[in-house]
């Protein structure tokens, strides 16, 4: 898309400026590095997933495994667009749906498509889950 991959580190600095009483940056990318900030910001992303996957377990039960479907776990995967949308992004200086960004409209669509991945994601891990089940 011509932009630039996720820095999580840049995710690692935001947060870990969180203790320091820090929430919101004019520029996350101006802001001092944090020691392990890199660390800190892969770890969040893969924890933020893990409790999504079981916010959409708990929101639909045993079907998600013993039936699942594409179109929930799609829907569930674009909803989570909102937390970039409306909490990081505005809290590391790109605004509300990264409105401040370069390219609004290339990060915009790079946040819906990389969620919809997460919910084909989540589709595909319960498919595997449900081999030889029920």
């Amino acid at each position: 898309m011509g932009t630039p991959l996720p820095d999580y580190g840049l995710v690692g600095r935001w947060l870990g400026g969180m203790p320091r009483g820090r929430f919101r940056h004019p520029r996350i990318t101006a802001t001092p590095a944090v020691r392990g900030e890199q660390a800190i910001g892969w770890a969040a992303h893969y924890a933020t997933g893990i409790a999504f996957a079981a916010v959409f377990m708990a929101m639909l039960g045993a079907a998600v495994i013993s039936r699942p479907t594409i179109l929930p776990a799609l829907i569930f995967g674009v909803a989570t667009v909102a937390a970039p949308f409306f909490l990081m992004q505005p809290g590391m200086g790109a605004g509300i749906a990264a409105r401040n960004a370069p390219r609004p409209a290339t990060a915009r669509l790079q946040s819906l498509v990389t969620h919809a991945i997460f919910g084909i994601g989540l589709f595909a891990a319960a498919r595997l889950l449900n081999i030889g089940g029920a």
